[in-house]
């Protein structure tokens, strides 16, 4: 009989990578990133545990989107109070606070559990270029189109 393969915690490696979202496709990058978070990258993946990287996002600023997204695309938050509905669009959060739209895409891809709650905080965006994780020496990567 085959024994699954379950990683120990001293066996699991911390890796750290650099992507660069000018001119990414938002739906690409936040596809790649996500796997990446959940570590589907190494061949020691295990679903629900944390194997995966932290991953740093410069300019995010910058990202591309397709069609007409940009003023069609919509960002929906409550205050909880009657009547208390907000709607912001793609271009307004993109100018406002163009982090939260990278968060909000690759979250939407994690599972929506206390696992995904985990992860997610791997994940570090920056709308310029600096970042204050050089330390980590982190890797860059780029999207490829497949």
């Amino acid at each position: 009989m085959d024994k699954t393969y379950f990683p120990k915690a001293a066996e699991i490696t911390e890796e750290w990578f650099l992507f660069d979202a000018e001119n990414q496709n938002l739906g690409r990058l936040a596809t790649t990133v996500a796997g990446i978070l959940l570590g589907k990258h190494k061949p020691d993946f295990t679903p629900g545990m944390d194997t995966g990287a932290y991953v740093v996002i410069v300019n995010c600023g910058k990202i591309q989107v397709t069609g007409k997204k940009l003023d069609d695309k919509v960002y929906y938050h409550h205050s909880n109070y009657p009547s208390g509905i907000k709607a912001i669009t793609l271009r307004q959060q993109l100018a406002k606070h163009p982090d939260r739209v990278l968060k909000a895409a690759v979250w939407g891809m994690l599972p929506h559990n206390k696992f995904g709650r985990q992860v997610i905080k791997k994940l570090k965006l920056y709308a310029g270029t600096d970042h204050p994780h050089a330390a980590q020496k982190p890797t860059t990567l780029t999207v490829t189109k497949e």
